[in-house]
């Protein structure tokens, strides 16, 4: 995993980066918006807010939360609509679009085309990313997103995709669309992309499955990069099915220290959030 981080780095570390969109700069500590939640479940809100600013305390950096359980009508959010670079989170948009796109021409996808999904989706494999990417085109890309709703995600220009801006938002939105019936995409797309999520390979499954039950079934996808501003981005979006509860988690973090600073932030929030679902 550390030869594919230096790569990620060296990918990305270029002097054309300088006219790319920058992330929102953090609010001032004096101004650091609340954890925000909503249930139908009674007690459940307070708990969760509780749990989820009591695991922040402690973490420096810029985080942005999004938790959804469709079963307890459960919503939280922090920072919901702050942008933050997306490193290989975006490598989930990349595929669904994929998949949209072929659904719209009724054609099913290429050999080659299963390979580069599966490299990118479970290696996170950016090479593979970049030749989906490309074939896709941003023209593509613009008409999923549109198509989803996500109408806070920019793409990365000229080719940079990990620059891509993205919001707990619009990252929650995917995670939505992937998990319930949709006329986005196929029931088949829902599936493949799970089912590659599922399939991350061991050193990659850190994030938000940390401290989900033995019973619940999860889907992750993580991103990490290191720019000179803002340090190390570190990023975790997950789905999670069991125990009584169907939900998705979005942890969006920049200004780590390092790339394992900002996965203990993720898990922190992650364990109390699977902890106070479990129990509820």
């Amino acid at each position: 995993m550390t030869r594919g981080i230096s790569r990620h780095a060296k990918w990305i570390a270029t002097g054309a980066l300088a006219a790319c969109v920058v992330a929102a700069t953090p609010a001032a500590a004096a101004t650091a918006p609340a954890v925000s939640c909503t249930s139908a479940k009674a007690g459940l809100a307070d708990k969760l807010k509780r749990d989820i600013t009591s695991a922040l305390s402690h973490r420096s950096g810029t985080i942005a939360v999004g938790l959804y359980d469709r079963t307890t009508k459960t919503t939280c959010t922090l920072r919901s609509s702050t942008a933050y670079d997306s490193a290989s989170v975006v490598k989930v948009t990349v595929l669904a679009t994929l998949l949209w796109d072929a659904k719209k021409h009724n054609r099913y996808l290429t050999d080659r085309e299963s390979t580069l999904a599966k490299a990118m989706i479970t290696k996170s494999d950016n090479d593979a990313t970049s030749k989906l990417w490309r074939q896709l085109g941003l023209t593509k890309i613009k008409g999923f997103l549109t198509a989803a709703g996500m109408t806070q995600t920019k793409p990365g220009a000229n080719g940079y995709w990990g620059l891509t801006q993205i919001t707990v938002t619009d990252e929650q939105k995917l995670l939505k669309l992937v998990t319930a019936k949709n006329t986005v995409l196929s029931d088949n797309s829902r599936a493949y992309i799970l089912k590659l999520m599922g399939q991350v390979i061991s050193s990659q499954r850190w994030g938000t499955p940390y401290g989900a039950g033995s019973g619940i079934s999860w889907h992750v996808k993580n991103g990490w990069l290191q720019r000179s501003t803002h340090g190390w981005r570190v990023h975790s979006v997950g789905t999670f099915k069991g125990g009584g509860h169907d939900y998705m988690i979005t942890v969006l973090t920049h200004g780590n220290s390092t790339m394992n600073y900002g996965i203990t932030t993720i898990q922190g929030v992650a364990k109390v959030i699977h902890r106070d679902l479990a129990a509820s």
